[in-house]
C-alpha cells in the first residue's frame, strides 16, 4: 500500500479537494468482504497512477461525517474527483479497467 494515501477528515479538503491532479477515494471498512477484495485493485492502480493522480482510502468507521457527507451508504464506494469536484462514482465491486478507464478520462 505504499502508494495508497489515507485520506480522514483531517487531509480531505487539502489532499482531494485542494489537488491539482484527480483523485480515487475508495470508502471502505475493514469489516467488509467486498472492500477487502477491492483492496488489490485501489493498490495496483495506486503504483500505475502514481505522479498522474491520487487513489486514497476513506476508513468510514473512523470517518463517519465524512461518509455522510458524501451520502455513502453502501461500501465499497468509490468516487473519483477532479479540480476538487465529484465526477465519479461507484458502488460495490468494480474491475479495474471500469476504475482504470474512469482515472484515464479524469487525467
Amino acid at each position: 500500500m505504499a502508494n495508497v494515501m489515507e485520506f480522514n477528515a483531517a487531509n480531505f479538503e487539502n489532499e482531494v479537494k485542494g489537488s491539482e491532479v484527480p483523485v480515487l477515494v475508495d470508502f471502505w471498512a475493514p469489516w467488509c468482504g467486498p472492500c477487502k477484495m477491492l483492496g488489490p485493485t485501489i493498490e495496483a492502480l495506486a503504483g500505475e497512477f502514481a505522479g498522474k493522480a491520487k487513489v486514497g482510502k476513506v476508513n468510514v468507521d473512523d470517518n463517519q461525517d465524512l461518509a455522510a457527507q458524501f451520502g455513502i451508504r453502501g461500501i465499497p464506494t468509490v468516487l473519483l474527483f477532479k479540480d476538487g469536484l465529484q465526477v465519479g462514482s461507484f458502488v460495490g465491486m468494480k474491475s479495474k479497467e471500469e476504475l482504470t478507464k474512469a482515472l484515464d478520462a479524469a487525467l
